[in-house]
């Protein structure tokens, strides 16, 4: 029998301590997931590809969909009454939401649109989340993401899905274009212990330390007993790189490089929500030297390098890193 259980049953069920506050952010974050999808579609045909000239606080040209998808986002979760405090890649300081109240007590981070670059060729994109708890006291917005209690995305692809995680494993759900819901279409997701597909732009490969040019070495060398060499596949777009490492296995990388040691991503909102899908779903995420989760952002727009999947396939990757391979 097919699967009925939509995104609102599937939270109101589940044993989340914040579960009714948590079924209006997510309804709404669905809700903005329905936009920016509908908006995706007819991009091409409204004139809503390309920049729009300006720079976001990353020093990154902004999309024209970027802009337009962290309005859409931002004023549903500000109509919400919930969020204290808004992170957005858009957004070059926190937004405090004039519409917030006394029930106003998470901080969401977001991506509006992960993968923008892909946008003019029709790629995958995706909007990445993460919900945390406003704190008694210090700056709420810059919390590890031990702190998270909910974290996520939505897919724009063949289907639109988002994908969740509450603290208690991780589900896929599928907007059903007839019903306008989110249906449960991947029920307590695990990753394998080990895949054979590793995810990261080898264009970069002279820009990498020792550590990790020796591990791609080793992913390519063939070996039959260990199952190598292993499949590259990237398509720049940290969601969809990530969802497939999630649901076939293997490992996504993107290390630091000479000029941004740092790393790429920006902790908040594309490296912690992703590291907890991945924990929830039984694999890894770290730097390559720490755990991703218990990274304490600097600023709201803080990097960091990424190395996430199979628990296996992370730890070879950091002994490789740490030189003990």
């Amino acid at each position: 029998m097919a699967e009925t259980t939509t995104l609102r049953e599937h939270i109101q069920g589940s044993a989340a301590p914040d579960a009714t506050d948590l079924v209006v952010l997510l309804t709404q974050l669905a809700v903005a997931g329905k936009l920016v999808a509908r908006e995706l579609a007819c991009a091409a045909l409204v004139g809503q590809l390309g920049p729009t000239g300006g720079v976001n606080v990353q020093g990154e040209a902004v999309k024209k969909l970027d802009a337009w998808a962290n309005d859409v986002v931002v004023r549903a979760l500000e109509e919400t009454g919930l969020v204290s405090a808004l992170v957005s890649e858009e957004l070059d300081e926190p937004l405090r939401p004039a519409t917030r109240g006394g029930r106003a007590r998470y901080v969401v981070c977001i991506d509006p649109v992960d993968g923008s670059s892909n946008l003019d060729v029709n790629g995958i994109v995706g909007t990445i989340f993460s919900i945390r708890r406003s704190a008694a006291a210090g700056d709420d917005t810059r919390q590890p993401g031990t702190a998270q209690v909910a974290a996520g995305y939505i897919m724009y692809g063949p289907a639109t899905l988002m994908v969740l995680t509450t603290g208690a494993g991780v589900d896929g759900f599928t907007l059903d274009p007839t019903s306008g819901e989110f249906v449960r279409s991947h029920h307590r997701i695990r990753i394998p212990t080990r895949g054979r597909i590793y995810s990261v732009n080898e264009g970069n490969f002279a820009k990498w330390e020792p550590g990790v040019q020796r591990y791609i070495r080793h992913l390519r060398t063939p070996d039959v007993p260990t199952g190598r060499p292993y499949t590259a596949r990237y398509v720049g777009s940290l969601v969809a790189d990530f969802h497939r490492t999630l649901l076939e296995g293997g490992i996504y990388l993107y290390p630091p490089e000479a000029s941004r040691a740092s790393g790429k991503l920006r902790l908040q909102y594309e490296a912690a929500p992703m590291a907890f899908l991945a924990e929830q779903a039984g694999g890894r995420a770290s730097t390559g030297h720490e755990r991703i989760m218990t990274i304490d952002p600097a600023t709201p727009h803080a990097r960091v390098p990424l190395v996430i999947g199979s628990p296996d396939d992370v730890a070879m990757a950091e002994d490789f890193i740490g030189g003990r391979q």
